[in-house]
């Protein structure tokens, strides 16, 4: 419950505020955020496709019992289909408070605020703090 608490809390300005962002479309990598606090983010495309903000996706993960990020389950096929990675075939900032991606699986409803991405911020020390690893984070 203190968690929950915690995740609703709303960020100083200098958290959610970058300074620098890196969409590595061309090495398939990722977003890379550098925030104002110091605090450094990064993100696979897989997991930001994945988290999708839309409407419609949010709508689907909890219907599945899904969290931003977390992929759909695989259906139980005797062989598997390949589904190629996630990937933008662009990006481009929404204002001053968000990136937008254009999926190449034809997807780009979702906008994510910089202080969704911050709220989820998958390196290890965030992820700790969220109660989603165990142990001490790197």
């Amino acid at each position: 419950m203190a968690r929950e608490a915690e995740a609703d809390r709303p960020f100083p300005r200098a958290a959610v505020t970058p300074t620098k962002v890196r969409v590595l479309i061309t090495e398939g990598k990722g977003l890379e955020i550098e925030w104002s606090d110091g605090h450094r983010s990064a993100w696979n495309f897989a997991w930001l496709r994945n988290a999708c903000p839309c409407a419609t996706c949010n709508e689907e993960r909890a219907q599945q019992g899904r969290k931003p990020g977390q992929p759909k389950a695989k259906p139980a096929d005797l062989l598997p289909m390949y589904t190629p990675p996630a990937k933008p075939a662009s990006a481009q900032a929404v204002g001053r408070y968000a990136i937008q991606f254009n999926w190449l699986d034809g997807h780009s409803a979702g906008i994510y605020s910089f202080e969704f991405l911050r709220r989820h911020c998958q390196c290890s020390e965030c992820r700790f703090d969220r109660g989603e690893t165990t142990g001490a984070p790197n």
